[in-house]
């Protein structure tokens, strides 16, 4: 199994960025795919959710509005498109899939918002 995220760098306040996270070795359809962050000295946090049938999803009032999950069942990959970024959503953003007791994450990339 893996999830290989991508897409992180650095960015100015206001800005854009999309990230990436290919999924490989179980059946991605079946599996719930979200997007989590952690800056330093924080917790882990949930910041958007895609569920596997209907394509429902869901997210932390921090990054309504300004982000979209969406994911694409042909190619196995989720994506978090970031827009209108501030400083405050600096971090390590993981990518991780659910299905049932089953639960996998990825590797991170780091995101930094900065001027």
């Amino acid at each position: 199994v893996q999830l290989v995220e991508s897409g992180g760098g650095l960015v100015q306040p206001g800005g854009s960025l999309r990230l990436s996270c290919a999924a490989s070795g179980f059946t991605f359809s079946s599996y719930a795919m979200s997007w989590y962050r952690q800056a330093p000295g924080k917790e882990r946090e949930l910041v958007a959710v895609v569920i596997s049938v209907g394509g429902t999803t869901n997210y932390a009032d921090s990054v309504k509005g300004r982000f979209t999950i969406f994911r694409d069942n042909a190619k196995n990959t989720v994506y978090l498109q970031m827009n209108s970024l501030k400083p405050e959503d600096t971090a390590v953003y993981y990518c991780h899939a659910r299905w049932l007791v089953y639960s996998y994450w990825g590797q991170g990339t780091q995101v930094t918002v900065s001027s």
